[in-house]
């Protein structure tokens, strides 16, 4: 195995400039935009690739919140970087995702207790067999009382996601559910494309990680939100992961 010695997709000035307590969403412009309107002191502390990440404090406490691109080898890069090279212990991921479980609304959070992928990544990371991870327990219930402080927990579901090497929407989803074991299948609230990834990852270096995502849509649904709409859902998920991660 060759890793080196400093990262090869991160570049800081100094390894400080890299919170232990990490946001991930999965546009880099997304974290320029939770960098300037909730982190105090923001700064731009890594940009190769145009991969943003940003550093600041949140209540007095330093939070990174850096973008991990699209899919699982994508989200594996800067995970693996953030954890080996600067130390990270928590990492939160706060994306979209699509419904696929009628308990979730539009709009609505999903909060992962576990995944499930059909892909071969984890094998391939470190000949890791199993089809599920298990998200941090001690992040989850952090989380769940940051909603239950903030009066979000009707719109927070806890469940199972699966996480995707392709985009939903782009194709017979159903087709894949139906591959999915019985055991697993009435379990998926909904499907994405990174947190399978990030968790396996974190598990196997025995950091914390969990994994957060709004529903941008729904197989049961019609509803398309506004962008005004889009926004505010997207804003109450990243002020409870902010709220979760400094506790």
């Amino acid at each position: 195995m060759f890793i080196g010695e400093n990262p090869i997709h991160i570049k800081v000035n100094d390894k400080s400039d890299i919170a232990n307590l990490v946001l991930m969403p999965g546009d880099p412009l997304r974290a320029k935009y939770i960098a300037e309107k909730f982190l105090n002191n923001a700064h731009e502390v890594t940009s190769v690739r145009n991969m943003l990440g940003f550093t600041g404090t949140y209540k007095g406490h330093k939070i990174t919140v850096m973008g991990s691109g699209m899919g699982m080898p994508s989200m594996s890069i800067y995970a693996f970087e953030l954890f080996h090279f600067f130390d990270v212990t928590d990492i939160i991921r706060i994306g979209t995702c699509g419904a696929v479980n009628k308990e979730a609304a539009v709009g609505e959070i999903l909060l992962s207790n576990s995944v499930y992928s059909e892909s071969n990544f984890a094998y391939t990371y470190n000949d890791y067999k199993e089809n599920v991870v298990i998200a941090n327990k001690d992040l989850n219930d952090k989380i769940k009382n940051s909603a239950k402080n903030l009066n979000m927990e009707d719109k927070l579901h806890e469940g199972m996601l699966t996480t995707m090497d392709v985009y939903g929407p782009y194709i017979d989803y159903d087709r894949v559910i139906n591959r999915i074991p019985e055991e697993y299948k009435d379990k998926i609230l909904g499907e994405e494309m990174e947190a399978f990834a990030l968790i396996h990852i974190a598990n196997s270096m025995n950091r914390r990680a969990t994994a957060m995502a709004t529903v941008a849509d729904s197989k049961f649904s019609n509803i398309v939100m506004s962008i005004e709409d889009r926004q505010k859902s997207l804003d109450d998920m990243i002020i409870l992961a902010l709220e979760s991660i400094i506790q």
